[in-house]
């Protein structure tokens, strides 16, 4: 049997994390609402995504997270920034722009991506700073998050 160099027996037989990364990271940097019905060529059937505001399983209720964030959100768009694939793992650095009070306003986190024999996306979980990244820069409640990181902060940090 042969394989790619540098690729386990094992993952011989799986999908490139690569090539998979690199058509889930062009699905998010051309996301749009008439784009979502490709969400089946991303994720599996039963795909589990999560963030700092939902937990969800399924393409339904995936869809359902980008049709809420296209309908409650100004200009948002995804731009992936770097790109790490290993065995059935890729790791998405990304910049989410969006407007926010009419600026833009970037929110920087990365995606990890585990994926299926299929080539599709099995788990999709991101990790990003809702604290300092969002909520610092809403009213009233930003003032609150900048004095609390303030105080925790270390001296000189």
């Amino acid at each position: 049997m042969s394989r790619a160099p540098g690729r386990s027996e094992l993952e011989a037989d799986s999908p490139d994390a690569a090539a998979v990364a690199a058509r889930v990271a062009h699905f998010y940097e051309t996301l749009t609402p008439q784009s979502l019905g490709r969400l089946g060529d991303i994720y599996a059937a039963d795909a589990r995504f999560e963030d700092p505001f939902n937990a969800v399983v399924g393409k339904g209720a995936i869809r359902r997270v980008f049709e809420h964030m296209f309908a409650t959100v100004d200009s948002p768009r995804f731009v992936v920034t770097t790109t790490i694939a290993q065995g059935t793992q890729a790791m998405l650095a990304w910049e989410f722009r969006l407007l926010l009070r009419g600026r833009e306003t970037v929110i920087r986190g990365a995606s990890l991506l585990q994926i299926d024999s299929s080539g599709r996306v099995a788990q999709h979980r991101d990790y990003w700073d809702a604290a300092g990244e969002l909520y610092a820069r809403l009213p009233v409640i930003g003032a609150i998050v900048r004095r609390l990181r303030r105080k925790l902060a270390a001296p000189g940090a």
